[in-house]
């Protein structure tokens, strides 16, 4: 019986066989919606459907994946159909059997794809239910003017596909400063609560480079690449509970973020902290450098 590290090493060489098919379906499809939208309420592009229809083809087809739920459906599937969101969303014990379990976003940031910006692919490996604090590891891979992945189990490691062999080579690890450069805000500025958008302009008044170009993984990667800064979709009037899902981009990126030495929290407490109640749940969420992180802290400490 293969133990827990082989397990998540064959998921992660799958990511890898993965992040090599959509990188191609990119260069090859087009920017066409479809009338339907997906369980978030987004409406799909034709890419994400077959983004997402390959992934869980993929994933599904191995022995070691217990089950898998995407941000493009709303039920969670294994080799023999759905099962019990109900259950599998509680926390439960880790060891014993340790199933694993996949929830992704297949393509984040695909309303881009029509600008011609990056895009990217998130990935959380939960044990025994889809419960923050059974998040194993996390992966998020990046579609740009190179192919990259991030990886994470105990720290955060880098990893570039080579366009001559498709092979990728490893690259040093990134690791967030204390404080960074940038500045990421999503959410519409209109919709934002005076308390957020006070210090969204401090941080400029203090010199940060506004960088945000609409996709998690292309603003996220920037920062973890360039060192440090801070992501933030904050709750606003049109978006009380945030607009990102917990299950699939918010906790992966948070559990990357803190092994690359960052810190991810809905404006108050930790994310991985958190719960879900549904698949589909969204929280606000901010990640970044400990200095950005305690800033936010402290200004939405004083204006409750």
């Amino acid at each position: 019986m293969l133990n827990i590290d082989s397990k998540i090493q064959i998921i992660f060489n799958e990511f890898k066989k993965i992040s090599i098919h959509i990188s191609e379906l990119l260069k090859d499809s087009s920017n066409e919606y479809l009338k339907s939208s997906n369980s978030s309420g987004d409406t799909q592009l034709a890419v994400d459907v077959l983004a997402d229809t390959y992934i869980e083809k993929q994933l599904l087809a191995l022995e070691c994946v217990a089950g898998i739920c995407s941000e493009e459906k709303a039920d969670i599937i294994s080799k023999n159909g759905i099962l019990d969101s109900k259950d599998l969303l509680k926390k439960s014990p880790l060891g014993g059997e340790r199933k694993l379990y996949i929830a992704y976003d297949p393509l984040d940031g695909s309303s881009l794809m029509d600008s011609n910006l990056a895009l990217g692919s998130i990935f959380g490996i939960y044990e025994n239910s889809f419960s923050a604090q059974n998040l194993i590891a996390a992966s998020y891979i990046i579609y740009g003017p190179r192919t990259e992945i991030i990886f994470a189990t105990q720290n955060a490691l880098f990893y570039q596909k080579q366009t001559s062999n498709q092979e990728y080579i490893s690259l040093t690890p990134p690791k967030l400063g204390k404080k960074g450069k940038i500045n990421a805000p999503g959410g519409t500025q209109k919709y934002w609560s005076k308390t957020h958008k006070n210090f969204i302009d401090s941080l400029f008044t203090d010199g940060y480079r506004l960088r945000y170009s609409g996709g998690m993984v292309p603003d996220l990667h920037q920062i973890l690449i360039k060192g440090g800064g801070l992501f933030s979709y904050p709750a606003t009037e049109d978006a009380p509970s945030g607009k990102l899902r917990r299950l699939f981009e918010v906790f992966p990126m948070s559990f990357i973020y803190e092994q690359a030495g960052g810190e991810a929290i809905d404006g108050r407490e930790r994310i991985l902290n958190l719960e879900c109640d549904s698949l589909h749940q969204s929280t606000p969420c901010f990640l970044g450098s400990k200095q950005e992180i305690n800033a936010l802290k402290q200004a939405y400490k004083e204006n409750k």
